[in-house]
């Protein structure tokens, strides 16, 4: 498969949850800042990430990123049977935890480099440094290959020779192109909202978007 193969069909797989997963944010942007009633459930978890700060991260995220969409994965049965359940969840809920405590510490860089302003300036500064290095550079490529690890079954050897050139030259950009596709909608509310309130949001937009692609893809 080509590249521009690849891409295209990344994109009609993505273009459906991709939306749904924008029109979530922007609801949740609009729920915060034109809903006042909604007021003590933001507030109750900004002060939950403000007193546990890492802490929080890393429980939060292996919830809504890992033990969530693998309890839905499991009870749909589409894990691999010949897989190990328990393997499984301690991969989910351990990956998933320490990407929530570096997302934390990238968001809190973000803050002290940029500044903590809402405006049109400092949202798209952050979009750009979050899209174009730290997704595209660290973020997308590095998730790609540990969960091809996983799929490896764990295999060192297996994992290596995998990462071929197509999975470089095919793999690699689509799944970065995706991310940008889906993802940078998203980050902007991200960036709009209160420090203490940008994990929260993070894990919500995470988990929603992990089950939209577990309810439309099998595997």
């Amino acid at each position: 498969m080509s590249i521009k193969t690849a891409i295209f069909a990344a994109l009609k797989q993505n273009l459906i949850p991709g939306l749904i997963l924008q029109l979530f944010a922007a609801s949740i942007f609009v729920i915060y800042f034109f809903v006042p009633a909604s007021k003590p459930v933001f507030s109750w978890f900004g002060l939950l990430k403000q007193e546990y700060g890492f802490a929080y991260s890393f429980i939060a995220t292996a919830i809504f990123g890992g033990l969530i969409p693998f309890l839905y994965l499991w009870l749909s049965k589409s894990l691999a049977p010949n897989r190990s359940i328990l393997g499984l969840l301690v991969f989910y809920i351990s990956f998933w935890g320490l990407k929530g405590m570096e997302v934390d510490l990238f968001y809190r860089l973000q803050a002290d480099w940029f500044g903590v302003d809402n405006d049109v300036k400092t949202i798209a500064t952050k979009l750009v440094v979050d899209q174009f290095f730290y997704s595209a550079l660290w973020a997308a490529p590095g998730i790609t290959i540990v969960y091809l690890w996983m799929e490896s079954n764990w295999s060192i050897a297996e994992c290596k020779q995998a990462m071929n050139r197509k999975f470089f030259c095919v793999k690699i950009p689509t799944v970065i192109l995706s991310n940008w596709l889906v993802w940078t909608p998203a980050v902007c509310v991200v960036y709009a909202m209160p420090d203490e309130l940008q994990i929260p949001l993070f894990n919500l937009v995470l988990c929603f978007w992990v089950l939209l692609l577990a309810v439309l893809n099998k595997k």
